[in-house]
């Protein structure tokens, strides 16, 4: 079995797993832990807990003992140490004319290093900086970009329910808060409102939203025209909470109405469709107009039912003849000759008759 323990090295800050080994430890005490940034002063989080070998983190690092006050003294020089670093560097920025803000500085337990935590809207060549500060402090300089939420985190304050930040007090990790949560939960979309002191939306957006989406299932939304009991008309307000709406009727009468007591008559109805847009008089009339042209360029289509009347119609009876009176092209060639030949004769005749003498 493995006794571990929690600990941070700042309050609401990520809690990290060490061995506690055989040192008697308890909530709130203050311990000296090796890191890979070199020993530093942690506070205990969680009471130690036995663990299974198997159970058990790999390379999990070891407590070293329990904060002397010799210890507690070196911490404390650390401290104002800090704020005079802090003043020192925020004067050499103001000299470089360099776009970023100093939010912290901190010094390792054995003052080997100092980190400084500063916040830019983009890359800063901070090289001139760093050479200031190394040779005025005569220790190794490590500078941090952070965003402002993690500002926020660091320097503290009070939100506008009047209660500590949640970041500084308790909120270990940053969720991802997104304007829905707001709609979700009937809002005001306000920036002053819903923003921190960071200038990103509330945090403690998040924390009701599941339970106002699990409460929302079954309410309609404003805007749709709803039946419940004898009162009918247009939803013009929701109440998450109380699982109930209000309706006004035509009358401009408002009725409450609850989803548990709505029972048979809690009928969603499709609103009626909005009234067509009133057409300017002068555009109907050119519209119009255009329609007749178009109308005139079509070629005339037959109606369906004159054309089903042409189809019916009879085709013309041919002459029936008879087999008698059938000839062949022979028989009607013969007697065209035959005609032409009378026709010559009668003429010669005409011109070789003698005239009579007087």
């Amino acid at each position: 079995m493995i006794r571990i323990v929690k600990i941070q090295f700042h309050s609401a800050e990520k809690l990290y797993d060490f061995n506690a080994g055989t040192v008697e430890l308890k909530q709130g005490d203050k311990v000296i832990v090796e890191t890979d940034r070199g020993r530093s002063m942690a506070i205990v989080a969680t009471a130690p807990a036995e663990v299974p070998e198997e159970v058990a983190p790999e390379s999990l690092k070891s407590i070293l003992r329990k904060a002397s006050p010799a210890d507690l003294e070196a911490a404390e020089r650390n401290t104002a140490r800090e704020k005079e670093t802090h003043v020192f560097c925020q004067n050499k920025i103001a000299e470089r004319n360099l776009d970023m803000k100093l939010v912290k500085v901190e010094y390792a337990f054995d003052g080997s290093k100092a980190v400084f935590y500063f916040t830019a809207d983009g890359r800063i060549d901070f090289r001139d900086l760093v050479k200031d500060l190394a040779q005025h402090f005569h220790t190794r300089i490590e500078m941090r970009q952070i965003g402002v939420r993690d500002e926020a985190k660091i320097v503290g304050g009070l939100g506008i329910c009047g209660r500590e930040l949640c970041c500084s007090s308790f909120l270990r990790d940053f969720a991802p808060v997104s304007v829905k949560m707001a709609k979700e939960q009937n809002l005001a979309l306000n920036p002053t409102k819903i923003s921190g002191q960071c200038g990103r939306l509330l945090c403690c957006l998040g924390y009701e939203f599941e339970t106002y989406c699990e409460l929302r299932k079954g309410l309609p939304k404003c805007g749709k025209h709803m039946k419940c009991g004898n009162a009918e008309g247009e939803v013009v307000k929701v109440n998450t909470l109380a699982r109930s709406y209000t309706i006004r009727t035509p009358d401009q009468g408002e009725v409450i109405c609850r989803l548990d007591e709505a029972g048979t008559d809690h009928v969603a109805t499709a609103a009626p469709p909005p009234a067509p847009p009133r057409e300017n008089p002068r555009q109907a009339q050119q519209k119009r107009q255009e329609q007749k042209k178009q109308e005139q360029k079509k070629p005339e289509q037959k109606k369906p039912e004159q054309r089903i009347q042409e189809q019916k119609q009879p085709e013309p009876k041919q002459p029936v003849v008879e087999a008698g009176d059938v000839k062949t092209e022979k028989e009607k060639s013969g007697s065209t000759g035959r005609r032409r030949n009378r026709n010559r004769n009668r003429n010669r005749n005409k011109q070789e008759k003698p005239k009579e003498t007087p």
